[in-house]
């Protein structure tokens, strides 16, 4: 498969897959209460995800396994200083503007334990197998080419996995989000996905592009717990 149709078939199964995923969890609901709507979006997420890994297996290098404990502190650092400083830089230039910061509709909807087991670790698993462990792994061939940002290439396999990745998330103008909110969040995740993308190829190991997004996802979950502790 030539490098373009690698990206043009990419993009379009990671789309499809991304649309079935949301449409069907926006439809279907479990009548369990601890159980929350974004459940069977990421459960329908990573089976679609897996079944594509699968099918396109000869050109579709996927790997996960264990990481080594040396070698998941960068990622964990630097996933957590991408998310302090885009979300306060963002918060800044909201407030400035004179917009209303926002929460994430989803933290309003759950407990702190619902989003530790739902967001911090299904959503993070399921999201990484379809935008790092699917599309950034047919595009690998593509990654001799990219650009140096602080000294680190950035290639283009990672590059296009994270713009997706952050473009995915205008999904959120379905739920009434305002404009900077979504330009934060937007900004946010495609940065994250840069962050994810980099220690993945670095490693040959989607387990570390899971990590960094969890990092990323971790501030959600202690800002949940501290404001139901009204702190």
């Amino acid at each position: 498969m030539k490098n373009n149709e690698r990206i043009i078939y990419g993009l379009i199964i990671t789309i499809v897959v991304f649309v079935i995923a949301t449409f069907t969890g926006s439809k279907l609901h479990m009548d369990i209460d601890f159980i929350p709507y974004s459940f069977i979006t990421h459960t329908l997420m990573l089976l679609l995800s897996i079944v594509m890994i699968y099918s396109f297996k000869k050109i579709v290098n996927y790997k996960i396994s264990i990481p080594k404990f040396k070698g998941i502190f960068k990622p964990i650092l630097f996933g957590l200083l991408a998310t302090i400083f885009i979300n306060i830089s963002m918060t800044i230039i909201t407030k400035i503007l004179g917009g209303k910061v926002e929460i994430h509709p989803a933290f309003m909807k759950m407990s702190p334990l619902q989003i530790f087991f739902f967001v911090f670790i299904y959503a993070s698993i399921a999201e990484e197998v379809l935008f790092r462990g699917f599309l950034m792994n047919i595009l690998e061939p593509l990654k001799t080419k990219g650009i140096n940002i602080l000294k680190r290439k950035i290639s283009v396999p990672v590059i296009i996995s994270a713009f997706a990745f952050g473009l995915a998330h205008l999904i959120l103008i379905t739920a009434g989000v305002g404009g900077l909110f979504l330009l934060r969040i937007v900004v946010f995740t495609t940065i994250l996905g840069l962050i994810a993308g980099y220690y993945q190829e670095k490693n040959d190991n989607n387990a570390y592009a899971i990590i960094v997004h969890m990092s990323g996802n971790l501030m959600g979950v202690i800002g949940a717990l501290l404001m139901n502790l009204n702190l």
